[in-house]
């Protein structure tokens, strides 16, 4: 019984299904039983993999000590490259492929700057928050571009599909690289490099480990997952507008930070991030069911995180202190 205890405690994304459990249960009640509907899960099913694939990337850069506050711009401007091609009559699939590319791009500006002159990813990528914004405001022209009818497979990314057309094909995309992202943390060698770059960075260093092209890996992974998941969206809506994605970078902190990731660098997990941005969006999506003031939301989520953080604080303070007997 001890030993489970402690897995469990040294586990705070545990306890995230635990809180998600309950505020769905919660949520139902309030809602007079519309919460649990096939429609309202149909809605945030639909609208989670555009937040969680930003708190992937978020989560994977955290884990290996960086922080990435571009996140919400890169958001926008990787879709807004890509309309502006489109409009421009370039084919999608390159169209698309540029997009990302300037994603990968501004990932890789971020890792570089923050190492080659030391200076703190949460500067670096402050700035970069600010010059990307407005290179997006700038390409629009002021008039967000439609996307052209019959020029996208928007088939690809937003038809609904599944048993009662419960998801999307988007959400068949976050599974896609949440699985990828997931065992490449926990079953390579480069899993093992990010976390050991994250948790104590001389000592890294001391083994041979890349640290440097190992950041520069996880800002690229953080800033393609961004713009991937903006593109998502923008097909989705039909146009990109210039302010979407704005505090996003807070939020999928937020989302990394609520599923245990530690801001020191070395501990968390993908699922926890996952966690993190399902239950931000159950919140979000509970509190309008329940006829609360949207207001509140984000109320809601700051003491979200400040908890998340004291009672994952907590746990790991608790699991150290129980001792396992060991059979011989």
């Amino acid at each position: 019984m001890k030993r489970l205890l402690k897995i469990y405690m040294e586990k705070p994304e545990l306890a995230g299904i635990a809180f998600l459990v309950l505020l769905a249960i919660v949520f139902q009640v309030r809602s007079g039983g519309v919460f649990l509907n096939l429609q309202n899960l149909q809605g945030i099913l639909g609208l989670l993999p555009e937040m969680a694939l930003v708190a992937i990337g978020v989560t994977l850069l955290m884990i290996c000590g960086e922080f990435d506050l571009s996140v919400g711009s890169v958001f926008a401007l990787t879709p807004m490259t890509m309309a502006v091609l489109l409009e421009g009559g370039m084919p999608f699939i390159f169209a698309f492929s540029i997009g990302l590319c300037v994603a990968l791009l501004i990932g890789f500006v971020n890792g570089y700057l923050t190492i080659q002159f030391n200076i703190p990813s949460f500067i670096t990528t402050l700035g970069m928050l600010f010059v990307a914004r407005s290179i997006t405001v700038v390409i629009s022209g002021g008039f967000p571009p439609l996307l052209p009818n019959g020029a996208i497979p928007k088939w690809l990314f937003t038809s609904y599909v599944g048993p009662g057309d419960l998801i999307r094909m988007s959400f068949v995309w976050f599974l896609a690289f949440a699985i990828l992202i997931a065992l490449l943390l926990s079953r390579t060698n480069f899993g093992n490099w990010v976390r050991a770059t994250g948790g104590f960075l001389p000592a890294a260093q001391s083994m041979g480990i890349p640290t440097k092209r190992v950041k520069i890996a996880t800002f690229m992974i953080c800033s393609f997952l961004a713009g991937f998941a903006g593109s998502i969206q923008v097909m989705r809506l039909g146009a990109p507008l210039p302010s979407i994605g704005e505090g996003m970078e807070l939020q999928a902190v937020a989302a990394a930070v609520i599923g245990g990731t530690a801001l020191t660098g070395g501990i968390g997990t993908i699922l926890g991030g996952i966690i993190g941005a399902t239950l931000i969006r159950v919140i979000d999506n509970g509190l309008v069911l329940s006829q609360v003031d949207a207001n509140w939301f984000k109320m809601a989520l700051g003491a979200l995180t400040v908890f998340a953080v004291i009672l994952n604080a907590w746990l790991r303070k608790k699991a150290k202190s129980i001792k396992v007997e060991t059979g011989k």
